[in-house]
């Protein structure tokens, strides 16, 4: 009889993040389905694990990612149609005990719009601090320029009072 490993989820707008926390897993086999379903297989120590979840709504696989590490299996499912799932899974049931919220990753709906205007003003404030760099530069040529000027000017003026 095969195990569940613990699998954590957060979702944004176009994806959906499903990471399967099973250090040293071998045989790992993750299966997408265009209509939603989510199934994953591996081995640790000779026991088998087994997950099949169907997921709300229908999924792009060809787009979805696959990373898997050591210590977890992450897929980055994408999902069809770029909308908030209200939940993961299509059952409106309580969620298995297997299956948490992964906190690392999670972002509210209202979250993800100010996150891609905060990414978006870093970007600015990034071309902002260059151009201010620049500026500064600009600055110090041109105060060694007028330093430079402004020395000649008061050796005239002394050479002149001294003359007079």
């Amino acid at each position: 009889m095969s195990r569940h490993p613990t699998v954590k989820w957060a979702q944004r707008s176009d994806k959906v993040y499903l990471t399967v926390d099973l250090a040293d897993a071998k045989d790992v086999k993750v299966n997408l389905e265009p209509e939603g379903e989510f199934s994953f297989f591996a081995t640790k120590e000779d026991v088998p694990y087994e997950v099949d979840l169907k997921l709300f709504d229908r999924i792009n696989v060809k787009e979805s990612k696959l990373n898997i590490s050591a210590r977890s299996i992450v897929c980055v499912v994408k999902k069809l149609d770029k909308k908030w799932w209200s939940r993961l899974l299509k059952e409106d049931a309580k969620p298995p005990a297997f299956l948490k919220v992964d906190w690392d990753r999670w972002i509210d709906e209202d979250d993800e719009n100010a996150e891609e205007a905060g990414d978006k003003d870093r970007d600015d404030q990034t071309d902002d601090n260059i151009s201010s760099r620049k500026n500064r530069k600009r600055r110090k040529k041109s105060k060694k320029k007028k330093g430079l000027l402004q020395l000649i000017a008061q050796k005239l003026r002394f050479a002149c009072i001294s003359k007079e």
